[in-house]
């Protein structure tokens, strides 16, 4: 009987222990931006997606990772508390890239409840403006 009671006991305490676990919650304002059409003349566009931290624990991004080397990810590297807001600036290179519609996506990964996230960018790039020559 002591036994069965020191176990219920136990278990109480740690699910009650458990539950009381902080934790980060990451949320994004969106989660796509469409670029929209952007000419191959200038081929570097640059987005920014925000997000904030809606937990209780401080927010870590450890990695943001694209599906392509054409895109680069950078991201707030320090701890975001609760509350406050981060960011993840895109960069989309088409330089070298043919023209035509484009859909890549980062994958964010950090300590918030749901560990991965991923974000899609998307656009057209149309080609080169050939200049004609003067006879």
């Amino acid at each position: 009987m002591k036994k069965t009671l020191f176990l219920l006991m136990l278990l109480f305490v740690g699910v009650t222990y458990a539950s009381a676990q902080k934790q980060a919650e990451i949320t994004f304002d969106k989660t796509t931006h469409d670029f929209g059409t952007f000419s191959e003349d200038s081929p570097k566009v640059r987005c920014e997606f925000s997000f904030t931290n809606t937990g209780d624990a401080p927010l870590v991004i450890n990695q943001a990772v694209a599906s392509c080397g054409c895109t680069i990810p950078d991201y707030t590297k320090e701890p975001i508390m609760p509350g406050k807001k981060g960011t993840i600036l895109v960069t989309y290179n088409g330089a070298g890239k043919y023209p035509g519609e484009f859909r890549k996506s980062i994958t964010v990964r950090s300590n918030a409840k749901v560990e991965l996230v991923r974000l899609y960018i998307k656009g057209e790039m149309t080609p080169k403006t050939t200049k004609t020559a003067k006879n």
